[in-house]
């Protein structure tokens, strides 16, 4: 029975959570009354302006930052106990591969670190190399590789260790629209070969309608949440389904949810 509460349970609670930074031109109000639940398998999309907060929520989740208000729990956790348990991996906006390690060494590192035998280590990274269509790399140096499959090995890196959650900081930022749209592809298999729940932060309103199954608008700072949409397309999801109706809609809506935002900027 326990074990059933525990599945029903949201993996991400927030509740008024509330973030201030002192600085010495004053307080900066980085989030404010954000509530948002997220269940076990979303696909969450963050939006919102440069400054938002959108990544600095994703920051409390990972326990990298710590709110000054309101309640946070991670699979049931403080952020601090999750970060312990080891209930995520973090995608960040650069690859942060170590030039010296071979792709292969680079996802062995969080499984070095924690304690896993080298016959483990070689399984896992055979397994997410595959996931991330970059079996046969794992020899080769970042410096060998583009900037898509060093990001798409960052992501095997934050998957080598099973975590439930995957967060993800605009990591498809910097590269241009004929890879991004193939990483965007590869991400929802990924999504659904996994079952991982997936946090993920992006300025771009078709990649965050494309791959979500909620989107989350948020408003210039203080940062706060205007809308969040619950995503009515399927989960196959071809790119030629931008061009739906449905899409378009649900692109409209955020855009109007964007412009809101901004209205109400103090």
């Amino acid at each position: 029975m326990k074990d059933t509460l525990n599945k029903a349970a949201p993996v991400i609670e927030a509740k008024g959570l509330n973030l201030t930074f002192q600085t010495g031109d004053g307080p900066v109000h980085a989030l404010k009354d954000v509530n948002l639940t997220v269940e076990r398998g979303d696909f969450v999309s963050f939006i919102g302006p440069s400054g938002c907060g959108k990544t600095t929520f994703l920051r409390c989740v990972a326990a990298l930052e710590h709110p000054t208000g309101g309640s946070l729990t991670v699979n049931g956790m403080s952020p601090d106990e999750a970060r312990r348990k080891r209930a995520y991996g973090y995608v960040f906006q650069a690859a942060g591969l170590y030039p010296w390690r071979t792709i292969a060494g680079n996802i062995a590192l969080p499984l070095e670190i924690m304690g896993f035998s080298k016959a483990e280590q070689a399984e896992r990274i055979e397994r997410v190399l595959e996931l991330v269509e970059l079996k046969g790399f794992g020899k080769k140096f970042p410096w060998q590789l583009s900037g898509g499959m060093q990001q798409r090995a960052s992501i095997a890196r934050a998957l080598a260790f099973d975590a439930d959650i995957l967060l993800m900081d605009e990591p498809f930022g910097a590269l241009d629209e004929i890879v991004r749209d193939r990483l965007n592809e590869e991400v929802l298999k990924l999504w659904a070969a996994t079952g991982k729940t997936i946090g993920f932060v992006t300025h771009s309103i078709p990649e965050a309608v494309y791959l979500s199954t909620k989107i989350v608008v948020m408003s210039p700072r203080p940062g706060r949440i205007t809308d969040v949409i619950e995503s009515p397309l399927p989960k196959e999801r071809p790119l030629d389904i931008r061009d739906s109706r449905e899409f378009i809609e649900i692109a409209h809506r955020v855009r109007e949810g964007l412009r809101a935002g901004h209205g109400d900027e103090v």
